[in-house]
């Protein structure tokens, strides 16, 4: 196992500027929020609006060239085997995926030319389906992980991760079974973006600082929904007048989920064992006699020391960039299409939401039926309860599916697919229970709420 030497070298005076400048620059990127135009957002998710709205016209057509390429790639890579790939650890990973990943790309690919030149069955490519995706959904992915993939490395790899560690392990330790640095990333979601949460989180895994039941906690139960996004879901289902009761709805059930998730199946019979190519990188063992802060910093400038050129830092901001764009937008394309296709043109959703029905009628909460539907349509995507929710007249209603909608997490044409394509340890029957799981855990949270509110 890999640990820093600090008590046997101690950090130079540049080490701490390595450490605190990137850090207080990755701060103000990802975690300080900003009000603009009304909105609070964090500056990462401005610049991502920014490029997302000058490029926006030609971004749809720039990613269908991208998604063509990338299963071009991959058929290049599984069929001629080119060492100019295989060769290279990074492209080897990026275009030598299993074939269901490959049939996946080639499907995100035919999708996406579809719906550009609006060929085929209309119901691929409708503005509900294939057009929601690839015009709504893929320009604002791209945007962000541009800016995310570059900058990340100022939170990740300059020691900000071990200072929060060192400071946070007695809070996080206890209550939700997880080192003292996940914080982070609830702090990096809440702020930002469920998908930047989940870059984050896959790659603290990927470099040996989570456990394989860590990452999985941390990623479905700590990648939480953007005040950006949980405004435009109040907004959106009209009731934006009652943001602060259902923000603080929101996190109350969320920290509820996230105590009782880690010690229930499946997450926790989850392996506690570190990425086997890297193995072990973390130490939260506090040195006797030394106090949290101190032994932090410590940690936190050792960790800085260790970065030696600003292209390093660039070359791996510029992989995030790369893994994102290759490895997951095609997939959320694929799969985003697929379960809104489900969801718009098949009773699917409506059957599974029967069970639902009873529950939410013996918790008294109006229009159960078709409240039922918008808890189970979320798995498909983040946005469709409150697409279900808006005909629906009782506000009192409309405020639980607004609420659990942002709570659930788990959804397939974004976060879901994500978490698919990473390195965790969880498969879409993981997924699928976790969803269900967080959504009957928050709701009689949500519900009792609501009537004291309503």
């Amino acid at each position: 196992m890999k640990k820093h030497q600090i008590l046997d070298h101690s950090p130079t005076i540049l080490d701490y500027l390595k450490f605190a400048l990137p850090s207080l620059i990755g701060i103000l990127l990802f975690m300080i929020p900003v009000r603009y135009e009304g909105e609070v957002t964090i500056l990462v998710a401005l610049l991502a609006k920014w490029a997302e709205g000058q490029f926006h016209d030609i971004l749809p057509a720039f990613m269908t060239v991208v998604f063509m390429l990338t299963a071009l790639l991959t058929a290049v890579t599984k069929w001629f085997k080119p060492e100019a790939i295989l060769n290279r650890p990074f492209l080897k990973a990026l275009f030598d995926v299993t074939y269901f990943w490959f049939v996946m790309r080639i499907l995100g690919a035919v999708f996406a030319v579809m719906t550009l030149y609006q060929l085929g069955p209309s119901f691929i490519w409708s503005e509900d389906t294939g057009g929601l995706v690839l015009y709504d959904l893929v320009p604002v992915l791209a945007a962000i992980f541009v800016f995310a993939g570059l900058f990340l490395p100022l939170l990740l790899g300059f020691g900000l991760l071990e200072l929060v560690g060192a400071l946070m392990t007695k809070i996080m330790r206890p209550l939700f079974t997880l080192p003292g640095r996940s914080s982070i990333d609830c702090l990096t979601s809440w702020m930002g973006d469920g998908t930047i949460g989940v870059l984050l989180t896959s790659k603290q895994y990927e470099d040996g600082y989570y456990t394989k039941r860590e990452a999985a906690v941390i990623a479905t139960n700590f990648s939480v929904v953007s005040i950006t996004f949980s405004l435009v879901v109040i907004s959106f289902i009209d009731l934006g007048h009652l943001f602060v009761p259902f923000y603080f709805t929101v996190i109350l059930a969320g920290v509820v989920a996230a105590i009782i998730m880690p010690r229930i199946p499946p997450l926790s019979r989850k392996e506690d064992t570190y990425y086997e190519p890297v193995g072990k990188q973390i130490d939260e063992t506090i040195p006797e006699g030394m106090s949290a802060l101190r032994y932090g910093l410590l940690q936190a400038a050792a960790k800085a020391g260790e970065v030696k050129s600003v292209g390093s830092v660039l070359k791996r901001g510029v992989q995030n960039i790369l893994d994102m764009w290759i490895g997951v937008v095609p997939l959320v394309m694929a799969l985003g299409t697929l379960a809104l296709i489900i969801a718009e043109f098949t009773p699917l959703f409506v059957y599974l939401g029967y069970p639902f029905v009873p529950i939410l009628s013996v918790l008294q909460v109006p229009d159960a039926a078709e409240a039922a539907q918008a808890m189970v349509v979320g798995f498909a995507d983040m946005f469709l309860p409150a697409v279900i929710g808006t005909g629906i007249e009782d506000p009192m209603t409309r405020f639980i599916i607004a609420c659990v909608s942002v709570t659930q997490l788990i959804y397939m044409s974004e976060v879901g697919v994500i978490l698919l394509r990473s390195k965790l340890d969880l498969n879409l029957l993981d997924l699928m229970i976790i969803f269900l799981q967080r959504t009957l855990i928050t709701l009689p949270v949500i519900v009792l709420m609501a009537h004291l509110i309503f």
